[in-house]
């Protein structure tokens, strides 16, 4: 099965190719960048999809991250996804952001807790919790540092995300045992691909896991506030 993933969840545009059973992607893009996901991303596809035999043809699925993370980054992913798949008559999967940042480390098992942390902004982060081997310890979640490092335990713990420097230092002062291992920026691609590959379509819709209202609101029209019953 051959499978474009895309991630526009947080600090980059990313995409690849990847086939079951090989052992590095067929090919692969990242963009890093804060803002501007929305105009970055077709021509990162573009150039990618330029470097695979039969381009879009070749596709049998597609994945794309579904959050948390940036509000607008999610939803042009998904748009994104959603439209490619339904041109290509192809199954589109949803993957976490959280098991994504928390991929490369899931290939790298050691003893102790895996935490991928997404900076959620206000002393807050978007965490999840596995085992070793992968298994979630808890659903993704919005927790404040002090409870994060709590719900850890005794560790030891890697972590991966925006957050995990706010997480390390917050375990320091907690005197638990934490090492930054994983990637930062954005979710590994690759590991979105894989998870992707082997998610059941039935069980991972491409939807936003949104864990929080966003922090930017619509002004009150005043207008509108006195025209109101």
């Amino acid at each position: 099965m051959r499978i474009l993933a895309i991630d526009t969840s947080c600090g980059a545009a990313s995409a690849c190719v990847a086939e079951s059973g090989a052992a590095a992607p067929i090919a692969l893009e990242t963009l890093p960048m804060e803002r501007g996901h929305a105009e970055a991303l077709a021509p990162l596809l573009q150039k990618l999809m330029a470097g695979v035999e039969r381009g879009f043809s070749s596709l049998d699925r597609v994945a794309a991250t579904v959050g948390p993370g940036s509000f607008t980054g999610i939803r042009i992913g998904l748009a994104t996804a959603r439209a490619i798949g339904l041109g290509l008559s192809a199954p589109v999967v949803g993957v976490s952001s959280l098991a994504a940042f928390a991929g490369s480390l899931l290939a790298d098992p050691r003893p102790g807790v895996i935490a991928a942390a997404i900076d959620a902004k206000h002393g807050r982060v978007y965490l999840q919790l596995f085992e070793a081997n992968g298994r979630p310890l808890l659903p993704p979640r919005l927790a404040n540092l002090r409870d994060a490092v709590r719900l850890i335990g005794s560790g030891p713990v890697r972590l991966a995300g925006s957050a995990a420097p706010l997480l390390a230092a917050e375990a320091a002062r907690a005197g638990l045992a934490a090492e930054i291992a994983g990637p930062i920026d954005c979710p590994d691609i690759v590991a979105v691909a894989r998870l992707g590959l082997v998610a059941d379509p039935d069980q991972s819709p491409p939807r936003p896991l949104y864990l929080k209202a966003p922090d930017a609101q619509a002004p009150e029209n005043p207008a509108i506030a006195r025209a109101s019953p």
